[in-house]
């Protein structure tokens, strides 16, 4: 299980390419989707939360942590745990604190999306907020209250209840998923700031801080787990931190698709269809963006990976051959040179047909610019007959938009 906050972990905001993320996307959904969980730690509130989910290219997590653990939810559908709840609910008063912190004019209360139902935030000055915190916890104590007072980045102050943060969260789902016999051989957490701090205290957890933590975050870990060597300061920024951290503790494969030359990629003898998803979008995205030398070569592999007799059921609801298919690809290739364009896989979910023969589903999304389109994607994949170091064959690919989704751009390819 990996649990990792977003703004400035998973997500780079200084990476207009966003490199960092799509290196892990490709190695997670490759590698550890069918087997693993993915969670998102975020102070973000779900409102938040998912404009950051429009602009970035994320995967979908297997359970989201929000507004600085007070919120879990579960799935696409983002399924509240009632039980999370009801632990939140112990010595805790929305109106006392807001009653309480009135009081303070150095507090400037953060946009109302922010404020919910068990976190109060606002923004301090960093030199005020050490002795505003100090008075906080005493005046509340004293109203009956047991809250619990973060500051991080700088500048936000989060007051919660005493069971609540990003630790005590995944605290409580270490316990619920050993409950349903469930809890994962690992976890790696990982963070940039001082809410993520909680993340590396709980039991048995590796922990990355990220090369561009921040000065909170490396000052708790100076006073308190300096000689932990389960909890490490990564060399790399961001999601690439993350990636460096899975091989450091030996938790798996750590080397992305995303980083093989295209020839290392084509011939890797992997024959998991999760990887061989991957692997053609890669290819795909490297045609378009016009990255490959000498790609009249390439148009061999495409048809060696596409059946003579596969269909292909566009989300337009126009049935084409595979092969007539790449005859269009041959014509859009480079169409998206010197653009920011990129596409990536989601929920890659593969199930087994026979000894040969593999369903399966997930999303694909492909990012120009600003402007995201995600389609539904059905595949049948074959091992039969194939080539060494071939990969597998694409029989069949039914696409449609996902959540009601149009698009008028009719050059749209698998």
């Amino acid at each position: 299980m990996i649990v990792s906050d977003l703004d400035h972990t998973m997500v780079d905001h200084h990476d207009p390419e966003n490199i960092s993320i799509l290196r892990f996307n490709a190695l997670w959904e490759a590698k550890y989707r069918h087997d693993s969980l993915l969670v998102f730690s975020t102070g973000r509130s779900p409102k938040l939360y998912k404009q950051l989910r429009k602009e970035k290219p994320m995967l979908t997590p297997d359970i989201t942590i929000m507004s600085v653990g007070t919120e879990i939810t579960y799935g696409n559908e983002m399924v509240p745990d009632e039980g999370w709840l009801d632990v939140l609910n112990h010595k805790w008063d929305k109106n006392i604190v807001k009653e309480e912190t009135s009081k303070f004019p150095e507090l400037t209360l953060q946009s109302e999306t922010e404020q919910r139902p068990h976190k109060v935030s606002f923004y301090v000055k960093k030199e005020k907020a050490r002795e505003i915190m100090k008075n906080l916890s005493e005046i509340l104590v004293k109203r009956g209250l047991d809250v619990k007072i973060i500051y991080s980045g700088g500048m936000d102050l989060d007051i919660l209840p005493q069971g609540a943060g990003k630790g005590q969260a995944l605290a409580y789902l270490h316990k619920k998923l050993k409950g349903e016999g469930k809890l994962p051989k690992n976890t790696l957490a990982c963070g940039d700031s001082g809410n993520d701090a909680e993340l590396f205290t709980i039991p048995d957890v590796h922990g990355v801080m990220v090369k561009n933590a921040q000065e909170e975050l490396l000052q708790w870990h100076a006073e308190n787990a300096k000689n932990n060597p389960k909890i490490i300061h990564a060399d790399e920024t961001c999601a690439a931190g993350i990636i460096q951290a899975i091989g450091h503790f030996k938790l798996g494969p750590n080397t992305s698709p995303r980083d093989l030359p295209l020839p290392d990629l084509l011939k890797l003898d992997d024959t998991a269809p999760a990887y061989e998803v991957v692997k053609f979008y890669l290819f795909l995205e490297r045609w378009r963006r016009g990255e490959l030398e000498n790609p009249e070569k390439y148009l061999d592999y495409l048809k060696a990976v596409c059946s003579p007799s596969g269909a292909y059921f566009n989300p337009f609801g126009v049935e084409q051959s595979l092969h007539d298919v790449i005859g269009k690809l041959e014509k859009c290739q480079g169409d998206k040179k010197g653009k920011q364009y990129r596409i990536w896989v989601d929920q890659v979910f593969p199930s087994q047909l026979d000894s040969k023969t593999w369903l399966v589903k997930f999303k694909k999304l492909e990012q120009t610019g600003e402007e995201q389109k995600c389609c539904f994607t059905t595949a049948i994949l074959s091992s039969k007959d194939v080539k060494p170091s071939q990969g597998m064959t694409w029989v069949h690919v039914h696409q449609t938009w996902m959540n009601g989704l149009k698009s008028d751009d009719k050059n749209w390819f698998l």
